[in-house]
């Protein structure tokens, strides 16, 4: 029996809906946004916390922002939502880290939503549709 498997990307494509590409986008956004702290010596001590906290961050925002861009069609929309969604979880993490890091936190948080909303309105599907394969 001779079984043979051609995977040719351009005959076929699989895209993602738009939770779980924001889930993706987000989470890897958080983490940079995270490690990015190591660029700070003051932060050493607390590195853990801070890619722990970003990554998370990132994820749930990303889930949320691709919920949103379901409901909303328009590009600019869904970058100012997802602007929006990062703003409020950045705000909560700068109550728990101090207003010191008010900036720190808020700024890369707004353009990570700003990234993630781009993302899921431009390459994400929405989770009723089917999947897009083309055949050759």
């Amino acid at each position: 029996m001779n079984l043979r498997c051609h995977w040719h990307s351009s005959e076929e494509t699989l895209r993602l809906s738009k939770p779980m590409l924001g889930l993706a986008v987000g989470g890897t956004l958080g983490l940079l946004d995270g490690l990015s702290g190591f660029l700070e010596p003051s932060l050493a001590p607390i590195m853990g916390r801070v890619i722990t906290y970003s990554l998370l961050k990132g994820l749930i925002a990303g889930v949320a922002i691709g919920y949103c861009s379901q409901k909303v069609r328009s590009m600019r929309m869904g970058i100012v939502a997802g602007i929006g969604i990062a703003a409020v979880l950045s705000v909560l993490l700068v109550l728990h880290a101090g207003m010191g890091l008010f900036w720190d936190i808020v700024l890369p948080g707004m353009l990570l939503g700003g990234m993630v909303g781009f993302a899921t309105q431009r390459f994400g599907r929405a989770t009723g549709s089917a999947m897009t394969v083309r055949q050759g």
